[in-house]
């Protein structure tokens, strides 16, 4: 009995603080958002994202930064102000879950807005969600194929 008590507690516990991840360590332990992380930390936006949000990022994955020629990313990475301005085109305020997307303009943090569709997927301007409704702490995350740019 006690042993089961021990490990339903370690369990519940396990539970508890994978469900505590926020948007910035979801993102990282995924594995494969490396360039946004590294992004993130280059643009000093790691603390806000760590923050009690709601936010709905659509986060591109490595593969997506690869489709950058490597000295545009290295140029963009160095430049913090309009770095800044392309993280956080990627984010929206609330929690807004892939089923709960309308078609339309949403504004960003950023303040620009970004295009959604909803025929054939979601899709962020030219961007495809190719996953949904990542949940964290303090929000969600959808990947998308593409980085998307203010225009």
């Amino acid at each position: 009995m006690k042993k089961t008590l021990i490990a339903l507690a370690f369990g519940l516990g396990t539970a508890i603080a994978a469900q505590a991840k926020d948007i910035v360590d979801t993102a990282v332990g995924a594995g494969k958002f490396n360039t946004l992380a590294t992004a993130l930390q280059a643009a000093g936006l790691v603390d806000t994202l760590k923050g009690p949000g709601p936010f709905t990022v659509f986060a591109p994955t490595d593969e997506a930064f690869a489709k950058i020629p490597k000295a545009d990313l290295d140029a963009l990475l160095k430049d913090k102000a309009k770095l800044t301005a392309v993280l956080t085109y990627h984010v929206v305020p609330g929690k807004v879950m892939a089923k709960d997307v309308k078609a339309g303009k949403v504004k960003t943090v950023q303040g620009s807005e970004l295009t959604l569709g909803t025929s054939g997927g979601v899709t962020v301007d030219a961007a495809k969600v190719v996953q949904a409704d990542i949940t964290a702490s303090n929000g969600v995350i959808h990947v998308i194929d593409s980085v998307v740019l203010p225009k």
